[in-house]
């Protein structure tokens, strides 16, 4: 078996629907549930009441709140709605008119292309309690036997008889962007994807993700909304049991591949991609805050954001240890990085931590690392300073640079080294750093994955015919100027200690630095016993790194054994308890990364 690029898991003793006519009949199913349940209160309080002098009963009213996460297309959901015979409301009439909303946002998205600061803000806040009032008022009147208020907020602008949540993962939302589509509230359509990226990460997924945590304990229903025109409808008991589910055992998030300026060709060969796309720079396929899940209800699948399930079990997965320093964040993440026949990376830095807090709010940086899967004879990795770089020559040559004079002399400053397949080159922040071409990465790193400061661009102008953004002076402020030739080579590369060696297997601890919270173990699993991994109350990510593939199964019997291929990441909940990992072959070797104590 291959590469599976769709990694689907089966929910038992649950059916979804598909398409807009199914979907509106399982909520008129609801509607009509929420009827007949008024309606037996109401004969069971009549019954008390003697005969003569029981009121006539009323015919029942039902409110439906139909939640939606930003960038759900409302226009499509308004006319499947219209098949329910209900008065519709708009949810998002209720919100401060977008002068205000920008004005509100705006302390948060400051002036650069990228980076933004982390906003504070509820969906609450954005409201306009004038117009709140106006329609719980005109809801109140309405002689409509059925109304339906849907739209960002919907939840919050009525008290709703029936609750269902519209849902669509971060990467879709960007994709949308691409295609013209705009942020929330925002009349941004035909502007920068960066700004939209920006805005959605610091202040609309923020707000939608507080109130969406709050909701999806208590909803009636789920509605995928990926695809557009094709949505899946499950009841909210049925996703509660999805995400238990996986709560508690091995799994894998859906992966997706974008092309980039310096993108390679190693991952269109070993994943079998579309080949009309002309490189392949990324592969994600552990980040939940983008990734999705893919639940198999009964024969119809939906694709929901990983992070719901971060949301709704983050002690049972992350480990209660790791789940009071993070909550309910998902704090490693995992993802390929593809030169091979490509180009160099953007020469780079990550902010360190004190910087990352006082500028945007983030809880820690993007302390990383980069494990070689694969490399061509001469390949290299720039890292660290030269042992005799001057930093003052070299924030000048790359300003000089930056504004049209020489091109950067990197090899003049930057320490480069060769590099072979599993080498493992550690990269805390504020170290200087790039992949070379011919090279593909397994990047290991802390989630906040928005933050690396460009120094150098090598002159090049990014897919969409602009030059990328490039921060200098952010990024000398955080350059760890000691990081240089001895010290990188004596602290951040291959530093493998050996734990066990036997005939059964080798366990290796491959890093990180002492600076970084993440913990990586390698085991090369030498026979079919293969290796216990102790759970030591931490998720655990995992990638074969060698071989066909592993089997992942429980030392307590606790989840069916799960199997997992060559390149792809798996995630093992805290909850599972120890697991086991047993090799499909006698090459295999598996990456394994948690939060150390």
């Amino acid at each position: 078996m291959t590469y599976d690029k769709f990694p689907t898991q089966q929910v038992p003793g649950f059916t979804a629907v598909a398409g807009w006519p199914a979907v509106v009949t399982r909520l008129q199913a609801l509607i009509e549930a929420a009827q007949s349940s008024a309606s037996d209160a109401a004969s069971d309080a009549a019954s008390t009441v003697p005969p003569t002098t029981a009121p006539a009963a009323a015919p029942r009213r039902v409110v439906v709140a139909i939640a939606c996460y930003p960038g759900v297309d409302q226009a499509e959901l308004a006319r499947a709605l219209g098949g329910l015979g209900a008065e519709l409301v708009a949810a998002d009439d209720c919100f401060v008119s977008d002068a205000a909303y920008q004005a509100l946002i705006a302390p948060f998205l400051t002036d650069d292309r990228v980076f933004g600061i982390m906003n504070t803000l509820t969906l609450n806040q954005v409201l306009d309690p004038e117009k709140t009032a106006a329609l719980r008022a005109r809801i109140a009147a309405s002689a409509a036997p059925v109304t339906v208020v849907y739209g960002v907020g919907a939840s919050l602008v009525c008290d709703a008889d029936v609750l269902v949540y519209c849902d669509l993962p971060r990467w879709e939302i960007q994709q949308r962007y691409q295609a013209g589509g705009a942020n929330w509230k925002t009349a941004n359509g035909d502007g920068d994807q960066l700004r939209k990226v920006k805005q959605g990460y610091f202040v609309e997924w923020r707000l939608a993700d507080r109130l969406k945590a709050t909701l999806l304990p208590h909803v009636d229903a789920v509605i995928d909304t990926t695809i557009e025109g094709a949505p899946r409808l499950v009841s909210g008991a049925g996703l509660r049991a999805g995400l238990a589910l996986l709560a508690r055992r091995p799994f894998r998030l859906k992966p997706y591949f974008a092309p980039g300026v310096w993108g390679g060709q190693w991952m269109r060969e070993h994943f079998a991609l579309d080949g009309d796309v002309p490189n392949y720079a990324w592969a994600f396929d552990g980040v939940p805050e983008e990734n999705s899940l893919l639940l198999d209800f009964g024969g119809v699948t939906l694709e929901l954001p990983a992070l719901d399930l971060v949301m709704a079990h983050p002690e049972r997965l992350l480990g209660v240890r790791v789940a009071s320093r993070f909550g309910a964040e998902f704090p490693i993440r995992f993802d390929f990085l593809d030169t091979m026949g490509g180009q160099n990376l953007s020469l780079q830095v990550h902010p360190r931590t004190q910087y990352i807090k006082d500028h945007y709010g983030m809880a820690y940086t993007q302390d990383e690392s980069y494990y070689i899967m694969a490399a061509k004879p001469g390949a290299k990795v720039y890292l660290g300073l030269k042992n005799g770089a001057d930093p003052a020559a070299m924030v000048a040559a790359l300003a000089a640079a930056d504004a049209g004079g020489p091109a950067f002399d990197a090899e003049a400053y930057v320490a480069q080294w060769p590099v072979h397949p599993h080498d493992h080159f550690l990269i805390p922040a504020g170290t200087v750093h790039c992949s070379g071409q011919d090279t593909v990465v397994l990047e290991v790193s802390a989630t906040p994955y928005l933050f690396t400061y460009k120094l150098w661009d090598w002159g090049r102008l990014g897919l969409d015919g602009r030059p990328r953004p490039v921060h200098i002076a952010d990024g000398a402020q955080n350059i760890a100027w000691d990081r240089r030739e001895d010290a990188v080579n004596a602290n951040l590369i291959n530093q493998v200690t050996v734990e066990q060696d036997d005939l059964n297997v080798k366990k290796e601890t491959t890093g990180l630095a002492k600076q970084e919270f993440i913990q990586t173990t390698r085991y090369w699993l030498k026979t079919r016993a293969g290796a216990v991994v102790a759970e030591n109350d931490s998720v655990h990510m995992g990638n074969v790194v060698e071989g066909s593939g592993a089997i992942v199964s429980s030392s307590a019997d606790a989840f069916a054994p799960y199997r997992v291929h060559y390149g792809e990441t798996f995630i093992v909940p805290a909850a599972a308890g120890d697991f086991r990992l047993t090799p499909l072959d006698e090459s295999c070797a598996v990456l394994v990364a948690c939060v150390r104590e």
